[in-house]
C-alpha cells in the first residue's frame, strides 16, 4: 500500500479530494496521473477495506469506486458509506459483464457508472459533476445542521409551541390544548421565532421542514 491513503488524515477537511478505490495497481496509477493533471487532489486505495478503515465521513470530494474487488466489493463499500451518511458522490467503474451490478449501484445512489475502458474526458466530466454535487450536498447539510442546532436550543415548552404553531394552530387553540394562557403562548412563540431566526410564520415552517423533533 502506498502512503497516499494515510496522508488524508493531515489534509485540509475543506479540500475536495478524488478518492480512487481499485484493486488494480495499473488502473490506480493511470487514474491518479490523469486526475492530478487537471489539478485535483487525489488519494488512492488498493481495497475497499483500507479505504473504509481510514475514511472520515466529513471528507469532501468524490469517490471513484471499482464495482468488483476481492473481499469487500464496491457495492459493500457503498452500503457502508450510506450507513455513515457520507455526502460523498460515488462514480462506479466496472469491467465487462458487470453492468447489472453497476446499474444496481446507481439505483442505490451512485451518480453514474462507467464501463472500462472509458475515455479520459468522460471520467473528468463526471468528476466535475460529482464535485458540484458534493458542494451542494455540504451546503444543504450545513443549512440543515444550523437549523437543527437552533431547534435544539429551544426550551421544551418553546419546542412544544413551535411544533403546534407550524402545524397551523392558532395561539388561542394552542393555549386551550396546553391549558395555558394565550399570552404565555405568544411569549414562547416569539422566543422560539427569535431563536430560530424566523421573521414570519412562513420562514418558521421552512425551518421546521429541516429539523427533527425528539420522539
Amino acid at each position: 500500500m502506498s502512503n497516499q491513503a494515510s496522508q488524508h488524515t493531515t489534509s485540509n477537511s475543506n479540500t475536495q479530494t478524488v478518492f480512487i478505490v481499485d484493486d488494480e495497481p495499473d488502473v490506480r496509477a493511470a487514474l491518479r496521473l490523469l486526475i492530478k493533471s487537471v489539478g485535483y487532489t487525489v488519494e488512492c486505495f488498493e481495497s475497499a477495506v483500507v479505504f473504509f478503515d481510514q475514511f472520515e465521513a466529513n471528507r469532501k470530494g468524490c469517490l471513484i469506486l471499482d464495482v468488483r474487488m476481492p473481499g469487500m466489493s464496491g457495492m459493500d463499500l457503498q452500503e457502508k458509506l450510506a450507513e455513515m451518511e457520507t455526502l460523498l458522490p460515488i462514480i462506479m467503474i466496472s469491467g465487462h459483464g458487470e453492468i447489472p451490478m453497476a446499474v444496481k449501484a446507481v439505483q442505490n445512489g451512485a451518480i453514474d457508472f462507467l464501463q472500462k475502458p472509458f475515455s479520459d474526458q468522460q471520467l473528468l466530466d463526471r468528476i466535475s459533476q460529482a464535485m458540484e454535487i458534493n458542494s451542494k450536498r455540504h451546503e444543504s447539510h450545513n443549512i440543515q445542521q444550523n437549523a437543527q442546532d437552533k431547534f435544539d436550543s429551544l426550551t421544551p415548552r418553546e419546542r412544544e409551541i413551535f411544533i403546534e404553531v407550524v402545524s397551523g394552530k392558532l395561539n388561542k387553540v394552542i393555549a386551550y390544548d396546553l391549558n395555558i394562557s394565550t399570552r404565555t403562548v405568544e411569549i414562547h412563540r416569539a422566543k422560539a421565532m427569535e431563536k430560530m431566526g424566523a421573521k414570519n410564520l412562513s420562514e418558521l415552517i421552512n425551518l421546521a421542514n429541516l429539523v427533527k423533533a425528539p420522539e
